[in-house]
């Protein structure tokens, strides 16, 4: 879908001379797991990722780079946080919610992976501004607090009025969900939106999953 799909869809809009070209990216984990834990755009991708994700991360980059890199079009990567809202994954009444429920997802290990989070209709609002007026490049787009396993998790259960999820040590993670699972619990950073928020003119009207997901909740 990455490559040989954005490949097909170059060519749709070379065909037919598009003048912007806007393509799907994710912030969600990819960024390099050393250094700062907000990353900006320009930060470099993990060099080294567990092995169930470096096929998807080598196709981000494909398609980040063949997009940016089109000489004919004005391309633009949007790198989204995680969805949460209507017709998503996560919602209160969908199949991770009542996971939380049952408290089988733990916070594994310190807990201290970050992650990014968009509310779906702010995306939508966000590739609407990027169209517009955004200009060739990259952009992350998430709202405002990039928040550790060991809060949005908690932050969640509490807005389905289920108990505190259950703390489990690295090992045990790992030996349950596997290498990436624990990764993204414990060590991937998250991103900022000030680029998005300056150079499209855009902000997230849920600045939080705290205030989103308890609003819908």
């Amino acid at each position: 879908m990455r490559t040989a799909g954005t490949d097909n869809l170059l060519a749709a809009g070379r065909a037919v001379e598009a003048r912007r070209f806007i393509a799907q990216s994710f912030a969600g984990w990819p960024y390099a797991r050393a250094g700062a834990w907000i990353k900006s755009e320009e930060q470099p991708f993990d060099a080294d990722p567990p092995a169930s994700m470096r096929e998807t991360l080598g196709a981000l980059r494909y398609l980040e780079r063949a997009v940016t890199e089109a000489e004919w079009t004005e391309g633009i990567v949007l790198r989204y946080g995680g969805f949460y809202g209507p017709g998503t994954s996560l919602t209160p009444d969908g199949e991770l919610a009542e996971v939380i429920r049952k408290r089988r997802f733990p916070v594994v290990g310190s807990g201290d992976g970050i992650s990014s989070f968009i509310q779906i209709e702010d995306a939508a609002e966000a590739t609407v501004a990027a169209i517009e007026r955004g200009r060739p490049g990259i952009y992350n787009v998430v709202d405002d607090e990039p928040l550790p396993a060991r809060e949005w998790l908690p932050v969640l259960a509490e807005a389905l009025g289920a108990k505190p999820p259950r703390r489990v040590p690295r090992w045990l993670g790992r030996l349950l969900a596997g290498e990436a699972a624990t990764v993204m619990m414990t060590e991937v950073r998250g991103a900022s939106n000030q680029k998005a928020k300056r150079e499209l003119d855009w902000k997230p009207g849920h600045p939080s999953l705290r205030v989103g997901f308890a609003a819908m909740a």
